[in-house]
């Protein structure tokens, strides 16, 4: 009989991504060990920087985030990648939460905020429901596949050329795009890998893609990288 989380991952086609945020290698151990027997792909990160430049090279559907890490506040992590990729779910595990904290967390897209020690039930059931939420949100959302034919490289083309030129002529899109990552591209005909090329700031795809931009068309991607020292 499948698991629920079994079940979850065959929704998705492929199995989620997962990136656990734990310091205690017990415990990230721990948690690597039950979700990959139920079929997920899962990373771990030690500190909060790992954790950044984990989400920089690998698109992942949740993050799993203690509080307390070696180098960085953990929930300033999940306020940079929530800003970054908003679709990303969010599980919270810590020891030392508290009321406030647990508030500040649900108020940035948090989908479960649990106090260590917690079951591995309770893990279970937390990860379901926020792939589930994920789930809700973009399944009716038309996927947009990467162009293959000429003309479909050139509709694409002048779709990106349109939100850069965008970007300068609109400062609430400029502000969106930054704050709100590829949700504010919701309307346009881009792929994934445009839109994460868009939001990201990476001109070397940009390049190869679209051609050379104008000044003003790179203002935003300029912006992006410098906010980008994270």
């Amino acid at each position: 009989m499948m698991t629920q989380l079994e079940n979850a991952a065959m929704k998705y086609g492929v199995p989620p991504h997962i990136l656990v945020m734990e310091d205690d290698l017990t415990v990230a151990k721990g948690l690597e060990m039950v979700l990959r027997e139920d079929g997920f792909d899962v990373n771990l990160a030690g500190t909060g920087e790992l954790a950044m430049e984990a989400f920089r090279q690998k698109r992942f559907d949740l993050l799993v985030a203690d509080l307390r890490l070696p180098d960085i506040d953990g929930m300033e992590v999940i306020r940079r990648i929530k800003a970054q990729k908003p679709e990303t779910e969010v599980i919270v595990i810590t020891g030392y939460g508290t009321t406030a904290t647990a508030v500040e967390a649900m108020k940035l897209g948090v989908s479960e905020f649990l106090p260590k020690p917690f079951t591995e039930d309770q893990i279970k059931l937390a990860i379901t429901a926020a792939l589930k939420s994920q789930e809700e949100a973009v399944g009716d959302e038309p996927a947009v596949k990467e162009p293959e034919t000429e003309s479909e490289r050139l509709i694409q083309k002048r779709e990106v050329i349109q939100v850069m030129n965008r970007t300068w002529d609109d400062r609430t899109f400029w502000t969106d795009l930054m704050e709100k990552g590829t949700t504010a591209l919701d309307g346009y005909r881009l792929s994934s890998e445009a839109k994460a090329a868009i939001t990201s700031g990476d001109l070397r795809w940009i390049n190869e893609n679209v051609g050379e931009l104008t000044q003003k068309q790179l203002m935003f991607i300029h912006s992006r990288l410098e906010r980008e020292a994270w």
